[in-house]
């Protein structure tokens, strides 16, 4: 056991959107052993750490925050830390707001424990930017009070001044208040705070399926009844709600409060996803295909060694350049075994992933798809030329089949193959039939044959209501095959344009 223990590092996790952790707080959670995690800090999030980590959920919702668990998680800090681990703490928000930060740092001072602690960004003014709400306002408000609804019920009474707060600040902020709304209320309007001030209750702030519910002080309980919004909820009382209806930036994106599954592997998802975070969705990832080797290596080896053959080195997909660059490097080959060669590229992403690998891209056919390189190819001459395809193991043949029938010598060769993955049916229930699906989208053929592989002939109901949206035409009739219906399918087949195609979708649906 080391002589010395560790640094605990309590992390504000942030509100919720993963993006608004700080880099401080990243950078801990990529170095850290230990990872001890709160039911509102996002799961996104540890994603961040390494290989090997300890994942230890200690979330307490609402209700469950007793002394006993409490001192559960001191340990774990401490136990850890003398263990010669690296230990964060992640918390949801900022450790020191509401959030008991205090408490474990007082923890880790009497077992005379090193510690550090990240800020984050709290609930308390980030989930009511994302409701369009500016707590201070010149015209409507210059002072703001941060108040907990949730005292410690082991208190002999309450420090909330109530007198103080109906009369005093111009927005109050109360965090864990939902279960106490009717006193927070009552109590406010019986001090003297207007009956008509406006209220506005924000559940998973900052996440894309938050909810915003607004009212007066004298009819929010009735709405919440109604309603049955539940915590977790960020509650603001004052003039500055009534701003929401022209400062609601966020739930007026396009696809805010659509659930949409993307199929692609998980190595390329994150595009694709961020591109309909950005448009609002919420983006579900559900790989239907993982990247693996091939095989063997034998002939995309043999096809590297006798490069100089070859006029031209066709890539119709990411996957295949990335494949191929990894393979230069395991033999120890770079970029100038490649003088003299004309690259094609199937679409611009490909194009782009090879450029940034410093290469040339002296052709990309206007027609993302292999009819478009045929054509393309045709234009400049096939008969006589070398061909190299270094591609997926399985994939469509009419390519180099064209090539040989107009002349050309093509080596086909694996550079990788796309195996379909496993999932259990607790797993598959929870994300096709547990909530509302919007829409599924396809970026190939491949992805979609292995979804309905998975997703099983006595489930196939599930995907009802939930529309359909292909990449291009060979995934769109992949997806007729299977009875279909195609929904949404861009002019130009690439991810953004797929983007665009499915915000207009529900632009004309609603």
């Amino acid at each position: 056991m080391p002589k010395n223990p560790s640094t605990v590092y309590l992390v504000g996790a942030g509100p919720g959107d993963p993006k608004l952790i700080t880099l401080r707080g990243k950078e801990l959670l990529e170095k850290a052993d230990v990872i001890i995690y709160d039911y509102l800090a996002n799961p996104k999030l540890l994603e961040f750490a390494k290989e090997g980590a300890e994942k230890i959920y200690v979330g307490k919702k609402g209700g469950s925050r007793n002394a006993l668990h409490q001192e559960y998680i001191h340990d774990l800090m401490i136990q850890a830390a003398k263990s010669g681990k690296c230990v964060v703490r992640l918390k949801g928000g900022d450790p020191f707001i509401f959030g008991r930060g205090g408490e474990e740092a007082e923890a880790l001072v009497a077992a005379g424990i090193p510690f550090e602690v990240v800020p984050g960004v709290t609930s308390a003014i980030s989930v009511p930017t994302y409701a369009g709400i500016p707590l201070t306002h010149r015209e409507m408000a210059s002072t703001v009070a941060f108040v907990t609804g949730h005292e410690d019920p082991t208190k002999t009474g309450s420090l909330i001044d109530w007198a103080k707060l109906a009369g005093g600040p111009d927005t109050l902020v109360f965090l864990m208040g939902m279960g106490n709304l009717a006193t927070i209320v009552s109590e406010l309007i019986r001090r003297g705070k207007d009956p008509k001030t406006p209220i506005a209750l924000i559940r998973w702030g900052t996440h894309p399926f938050q909810k915003t519910l607004v009212g007066r002080l004298d009819d929010i309980v009735a709405k919440v009844g109604a309603e049955g919004m539940k915590p977790p909820v960020v509650m603001v009382i004052g003039d500055v709600v009534s701003l929401r209806d022209r400062l609601n930036w966020f739930e007026s994106k396009p696809l805010f409060g659509k659930r949409i599954i993307v199929t692609r592997a998980k190595e390329q998802a994150p595009e694709f996803m961020e591109l309909l975070s950005s448009y609002g969705a919420e983006a579900i990832s559900f790989p239907t295909l993982q990247i693996a080797p091939p095989p063997s290596w034998t002939e995309l080896d043999a096809a590297i060694d006798r490069i100089e053959d070859y006029n031209w080195i066709i890539f119709t997909s990411v996957n295949g350049v990335q494949a191929f660059r990894r393979r230069l490097a395991t033999l120890q080959k770079d970029l100038r075994l490649l003088k003299g060669i004309s690259i094609c590229a199937i679409g611009p992403r490909t194009a782009a992933e090879i450029e940034a690998w410093g290469l040339h891209v002296d052709l990309v056919p206007p027609e993302f798809k292999a009819e478009g390189i045929l054509q393309s190819l045709d234009a400049r001459g096939i008969a006589g030329k070398h061909f190299l395809i270094p591609r997926a193991k399985e994939a469509r043949e009419i390519l180099p089949e064209e090539i040989r029938q107009k002349g050309g010598e093509v080596d086909v060769v694996p550079a990788y193959q796309s195996v379909r993955p496993d999932y259990d049916d607790a797993t598959i229930e929870a994300l096709l039939h547990g909530k509302r699906t919007d829409m599924i989208t396809f970026a190939s053929s491949s992805t979609l044959r292995n979804f309905m592989e998975i997703l099983g002939l006595q489930r196939r109901s599930w995907l009802a209501g939930s529309a359909i949206a292909c990449i291009g035409p060979i995934t769109a009739e992949t997806a007729r095959e299977f009875g279909l219906k195609v929904d949404v399918m861009p002019g130009e087949y690439t991810l953004p344009a797929l983007a665009e195609s499915i915000v207009d979708y529900f632009k004309k649906k609603e």
